[in-house]
């Protein structure tokens, strides 16, 4: 199971002045029909996509990446990318900070997220969960036959899956210890031998003037709260994705292993200023 990550010093929201509204307004309406078009049209693919190709989605991850790269467009948070995304199916592991993490790791690469199965069910979010492909589990190892099948399958059709094993989000400026459950996956014999999985740290730089953890959003933060504050804000700042080169599943003897050569090459990828936590 998934917990919350806290902190006794959490930032207060600040509230938006009627300029920063009139900004919020600017950037949230066209957004939003951007990405009501964009669902439509993914549904409407999706009829054709899903009988003829199954599993394999031909082209509606493009979809997926075209909103997410409106998003900076009209935001205005500059995206800078470090390295090259891996090619061919694997998995991608990434320290995880916010909501934005959603569009700062699908505007870049076409990837599925692996996702804790509650979010099915959420209002909004899950319709757009489910819609993009996204891979629902429960973080349990007694289920871990199950989702080494589900994986398995996915990485046939040729996916990038791509999930967060701090379980939990943070302010953005440290990385918590990898959850090793997830990676016991990819040793089952069919997939050892041909897996990689690739190591991403994402690295967020606030407004000039801003609290350091301007864009994290953990804890009890409302969502609604934080998006005003992100699409309100009269700056913005920039968001930085480090791909380092991909790890060979069969180069480590187990899960813990894996895991925590690939926290090693995420905390290696932070800036020294960051609080890097074990």
């Amino acid at each position: 199971m998934s917990e919350t990550w806290t902190s006794d010093q959490e930032p207060q929201e600040p509230k938006l002045d009627a300029i920063g509204w009139v900004i919020f307004c600017l950037r949230a309406v066209p957004f939003a029909l951007i990405c009501f078009i964009g669902l439509i049209v993914l549904l409407l693919v999706r009829l054709f996509e899903r009988p003829l190709c199954g599993l394999n989605r031909p082209v509606t991850p493009y979809l997926q990446q075209g909103v997410c790269k409106a998003f900076f467009a009209i935001s205005g948070i500059r995206l800078r990318r470090t390295g090259s995304p891996m090619q061919g199916p694997g998995a991608v592991v990434v320290n995880h900070s916010s909501w934005l993490d959603i569009f700062t790791l699908s505007a870049p690469m076409r990837v599925f997220f692996v996702s804790k199965a509650e979010v099915r069910s959420w209002p909004g979010i899950g319709t757009l969960a489910r819609a993009t492909g996204t891979l629902f589990i429960n973080r349990d190892r007694r289920e871990a036959k199950v989702q080494q099948r589900l994986f398995f399958d996915r990485l046939l059709a040729g996916h990038n899956l791509l999930f967060f094993p701090e379980g939990t989000s943070t302010d953005g400026r440290r990385v918590l210890p990898f959850k090793s459950t997830l990676f016991g996956a990819f040793f089952d014999p069919a997939l050892r031998d041909r897996m990689q999985v690739q190591p991403v740290s994402v690295i967020y730089r606030a407004p000039e003037g801003a609290d350091p953890r301007f864009y994290g959003w953990w804890g009890d933060m409302s969502f609604a709260g934080h998006l005003a504050k992100v699409l309100g804000a009269r700056r913005q700042g920039m968001v930085e994705v480090i791909y380092h080169a991909p790890i060979k599943v069969a180069d480590h003897a187990d899960r813990k292993a894996l895991a925590r050569a690939c926290e090693d090459a995420v905390r290696g990828g932070m800036p020294w200023d960051f609080q890097i936590s074990r």
